[in-house]
């Protein structure tokens, strides 16, 4: 199961980076696939919660959940504020969280 959630998380990323991309040169199809990569790295990252006992660790996979509940706002924005700029502050705030938890859950990981 392992294995499908690493190639469901990958594809979501490439979709979101493609959909991201394209958006700025108004392609209509790109809200669509960032949403389906924002859903498809949310759907991983819930799916797979931390089920031990370190509050650390705990705390850092809340976090993770929380920047992709960012990536779906940041989602709904595109398609509700069309010629605004505002997706790209949640989408900061996302990708901030995001890359703060991918370093410190492997940091915290190795300590036990």
């Amino acid at each position: 199961m392992k294995k499908y959630q690493s190639l469901i998380f990958i594809i979501g990323a490439v979709l979101l980076l493609i959909g991201a991309a394209s958006y700025i040169t108004n392609w209509s199809l790109s809200p669509y696939i960032y949403c389906i990569g924002a859903l498809a790295i949310a759907v991983v990252q819930i799916y797979s919660s931390y089920k031990g006992n370190n509050v650390v660790l705990k705390r850092l996979y809340n976090q993770q959940v929380f920047g992709a509940v960012f990536l779906i706002i940041t989602g709904v924005l595109m398609f509700t504020l069309p010629h605004g700029n505002e997706w790209m502050l949640t989408l900061t705030i996302a990708a901030v969280i995001e890359l703060y938890t991918a370093f410190r859950i492997p940091q915290e990981e190795g300590k036990k």
